[in-house]
């Protein structure tokens, strides 16, 4: 088995403020991840930390571009066990997609269509929701999100675990702290049971 992650934010932008008014919702941007330390995230968003309007495919880090800039980004993250298959038709999607970037847009049409709950989809184009939804259809992973996707649907998907919710840039030491607390309580337990 492998997993995967889904890292719902909300940097607290003008534009993430703007989408979250419109849309009412907790997080305004959702990304896909492939290792636990989220050194690489995936999505489409701003390319440029300070400037939203220039955007496609991204690498995300928790400790650079949009969310180095922004601090107080409040994410709420969820790990999915998937197979080796699965795993393999994730990781080649988004590579394939990165290896051809220049080739896709951002879609900013679609983006403000989902305010008047339409769909408009250029081809070659997504935003946030649409490529992570999109990338999962790829790998075969049941998630039964709508047509009209937005960040906040994420929140819904069955078998999904939540790792996480706090400000993005504590996460890696919560869970160090998390993995150092479980390891006390595995020997503390073991010296229990030869005693």
């Amino acid at each position: 088995m492998q997993k995967i992650y889904i890292i719902l934010t909300h940097t607290g932008t003008i534009l993430s403020r703007i989408i979250k008014l419109w849309t009412k919702d907790e997080f305004s941007h959702v990304s896909i991840a492939l290792d636990s330390d989220l050194e690489q995230m995936y999505s489409f968003g701003r390319l440029h930390p300070y400037n939203p309007l220039w955007a496609g495919f991204v690498q995300e880090g928790i400790n650079r571009g949009t969310f180095k800039r922004f601090k107080n980004t409040e994410a709420l993250i969820y790990s999915l066990d998937i197979t080796q298959e699965q795993y393999i038709l994730i990781r080649n999607e988004i590579r394939r997609i990165e290896e051809h970037k220049k080739e896709y847009r951002f879609n900013i049409i679609g983006l403000l269509a989902v305010g008047f709950h339409k769909k408009i989809h250029p081809k070659q184009s997504f935003y946030c929701a649409e490529f992570v939804k999109h990338i999962l259809e790829i790998g075969e992973v049941k998630t039964q999100l709508p047509a009209i996707v937005k960040p906040e649907d994420f929140k819904n998907l069955k078998n999904y675990i939540v790792i996480y919710k706090g400000k993005l840039r504590k996460y890696n030491k919560e869970k160090k702290r998390e993995y150092i607390v479980r390891y006390i309580e595995m020997c503390t337990k073991k010296k229990k049971e030869i005693v």
